[in-house]
């Protein structure tokens, strides 16, 4: 889904990441060029006959590692074999900090254990749905004690989890957790969570520790919401008005004297400084 993949892109960019490259289905690079922004680098890689990322295009992506700091793996992949077996071997080799999402969190529910093979920063955005494939719960159960489930999950496998929902729950390994507030009832909707991956990625990219741009991520994401409902109304608001939207978030939380729940406004602050664009650098893997 080209889709999913633009819409995380131009978050990134929105929320701070200097570079923004894309990885895309050799075939698929001309359309991509012209779906996303033209600031948006793309590299194209070896695909399956479903025109999806292949196992072949591994090689190119671990050579490319060591440019780029965090990774988003998941919006638009497919559930291609092929390609869930290309996601595993980018969740067991990367360096750099991996949001996980969409396809990816799919790929890995059938292998948790590639959630430990490193000690990189994990962090993982599941739906209920999502996180009760992760965990064999039905919905219902991950519904009733959601907060439980994401801080039993993040403690065994040492990663961060974003639980999305009303309240969207941030929990770490260590225990830390964090619900969100903002946010409202129009944010349901299509690629709503691709926006917030990039969003996160850039702010991973930038050098917050995993909960904090996960924490943050979430609360400007649901803020970029807020003002894009005011405008858009939440029945109609679709999930490119997020990403529109998240400059004025960010200003607007920078420039309160007490932000809530954000605490570090000095890191803020330096989001709506030029200067600060250039800071940080991210690769995302998607069809």
């Amino acid at each position: 889904m080209m889709g999913a993949a633009a819409l995380a892109s131009l978050a990134a960019f929105r929320s701070g990441a200097g570079l923004v490259t894309l990885g895309i289905p050799q075939s698929l690079n001309t359309l991509a060029q012209k779906k996303v922004s033209n600031a948006v680098m793309t590299l194209p890689l070896a695909e399956t006959r479903a025109q999806t990322l292949a196992p072949a295009a591994f090689k190119k992506i671990k050579d490319s590692y060591s440019a780029f700091n965090a990774i988003a793996i998941g919006p638009g992949l497919s559930r291609n074999p092929g390609t869930q077996s290309l996601i595993k071997k980018v969740v067991e080799t990367s360096p750099v900090a991996l949001i996980i999402d969409a396809d990816a969190l799919n790929a890995l529910s059938r292998s948790l254990d590639s959630l430990t093979k490193t000690k990189t920063v994990k962090i993982l955005t599941p739906h209920p749905g999502e996180m009760s494939r992760l965990v064999k719960k039905n919905k219902a159960y991950i519904d009733k004690y959601r907060k439980g489930v994401a801080s039993s999950f993040a403690e065994k496998y040492h990663c961060i989890v974003l639980l999305k929902g009303h309240k969207t729950i941030v929990v770490s390994p260590n225990k830390k957790a964090y619900t969100n507030t903002s946010g409202n009832a129009g944010m349901a909707t299509a690629g709503s969570g691709d926006v917030l991956s990039g969003m996160i990625a850039a702010f991973a990219a930038q050098g917050l520790s995993g909960f904090d741009a996960a924490k943050y991520g979430a609360y400007l994401h649901g803020k970029a919401g807020d003002l894009a409902a005011k405008d858009k109304t939440k029945a109609a608001m679709i999930a490119s008005d997020i990403v529109d939207y998240i400059p004025a978030a960010i200003k607007k939380e920078a420039g309160r004297e007490k932000p809530a729940p954000i605490r570090k406004t000095e890191w803020l602050r330096s989001l709506i400084l030029p200067s600060f664009s250039d800071g940080g650098r991210m690769r995302k893997w998607k069809k």
